[in-house]
């Protein structure tokens, strides 16, 4: 059976730069079967486009809630978008 994928788009704000956050976030995404590419924004955020199941983006979605052990999240915006073309693995970009 093939699982309807899905993408969105997440920015995460709090103390999410400088606590290794993006490299925690491509192991987690690994884990759970996740693929996109995750960025840090000049704003101070980290921002992310994840692309899988709707369980994996959910389970995606509740891990960055929590971050690395460094981190303090206030928030997790997320936003649906149209899956982009074929994405291989999990890239750490800008």
């Amino acid at each position: 059976m093939i699982r309807e994928r899905k993408a969105m788009l997440v920015r995460v704000s709090g103390r999410v730069q400088g606590v290794s956050f993006r490299i925690w976030a491509r192991r987690e995404a690994e884990r759970l079967g996740v693929t996109g590419w995750v960025r840090n924004e000049r704003d101070g955020s980290v921002a992310a486009m994840i692309v899988g199941s709707d369980v994996a983006l959910a389970n995606m979605v509740e891990r960055l809630w929590m971050g690395p052990a460094a981190a303090s999240v206030v928030s997790v915006e997320t936003e649906p978008v149209a899956l982009p073309d074929p994405v291989q693995g999990f890239q750490i970009t800008g």
